[in-house]
Formats: structure tokens, sequence, C-alpha cells
């Protein structure tokens, strides 16, 4: 056994990586583009206006800055 946790399938030399994305997450934040929001991450809140949702993250403009969240790690989203 390796010591490496990744370990290419035969006749492979690219690794491979597999997400679950929630569909009924993906599809409240594309409903909420370009509104503000709050969002309850795993380490904390943001509030802000959505300025892009992609299948694995969403794109918050907060204040100045813009924060690429991953929508694993999205607990709940609020209109605000």
């Amino acid at each position: 056994m390796s010591a490496y946790p990744y370990q290419p399938q035969s006749g492979s030399n690219t690794p491979s990586m597999s997400t679950l994305i929630d569909p009924f997450l993906y599809q409240t934040l594309l409903g909420v583009v370009q509104r503000d929001v709050v969002i309850q991450t795993t380490q904390g809140n943001l509030r802000g206006n959505v300025v892009n949702v992609m299948p694995d993250h969403v794109a918050l403009r907060v204040g100045g800055s813009t924060f690429l969240v991953r929508i694993q790690q999205i607990v709940w989203v609020m209109p605000g």
C-alpha cells in the first residue's frame, strides 16, 4: 500500500476530482443574482450582493471586495 492517499487508476496519468452539487441551493442562488443576501457559511456570515453563481461557488460583493464562496461551505442563504 502506498503512503500517498491518491493513486491513479490503471492506464490514467491524470487525477480526477468529484464534487457534490446541491441543485436546490444552486437554483436558489441563481434567483438572487444582483440582489443583497446574507450567507451563513461554516466560517461565519457574509452580507453582500450576489455577483455571479457557478455550480461550485458564488461570487459575493462585500463593500469593495469580491468573495468566492464554495457552495459546499454554505449553510443557509437569506435575502437581505
